[in-house]
């Protein structure tokens, strides 16, 4: 009797031990959309842009993954933000120092790019009577196909890259 105890008890912590191995081997898959950063320095300002990274996959992007003429996350999961620890000049127009959440209304020819107040929510939580900016900006062809999309910050200002696409924003030091 005492040997069926253990053996039933060894039993049980062996199938404990491989349920919780398969738990963690699932925590350790690779996110469809991984988090990232884009950080750098724009005149006197420091400028930091957090977004989640989704792939191309084969898929067609623009017009269709992301329709033109609505507004876009502009990434993936929670909304991008960018932060800008002094005040500057977007695509010409002032906007504050602060952390915003950025999305996009992309379009073949002209894209709108808009800085949000509500910089913590979810990517599609978007309420336009929460804008702090509106510019339009042109995209461009891209030298290269970016399979992931992906933020950098130029001396120029933002640049969103994404499958044969870029979009540069024009950001500058307010004087």
């Amino acid at each position: 009797m005492k040997n069926t105890r253990k053996l039933t008890s060894l039993a049980m912590l062996l199938i404990a031990v491989l349920f919780s191995a398969t738990a963690w081997a699932q925590d350790a898959k690779p996110k469809a959309s991984p988090a990232a950063s884009a950080e750098g320095k724009i005149g006197n300002a420091n400028v930091t842009v957090n977004y989640s990274s989704p792939a191309v996959k084969g898929r067609t992007v623009w017009g269709e993954l992301v329709p033109y003429g609505k507004v876009w996350r502009s990434g993936a999961n929670e909304a991008t933000t960018v932060t800008f620890d002094k005040d500057v000049m977007i695509e010409g127009k002032p906007l504050a120092a602060g952390t915003y959440s950025f999305y996009t209304i992309p379009g073949e020819d002209k894209w709108t790019v808009i800085f949000n107040k509500t910089a913590k929510q979810w990517g599609t939580q978007y309420d336009e009577k929460q804008d702090a900016l509106r510019v339009d900006v042109t995209p461009r062809k891209a030298k290269s196909m970016n399979e992931r999309l992906k933020y950098d910050v130029t001396k120029d200002g933002l640049l969103l890259s994404w499958e044969n696409m870029e979009v540069p924003v024009k950001v500058s030091a307010k004087k």
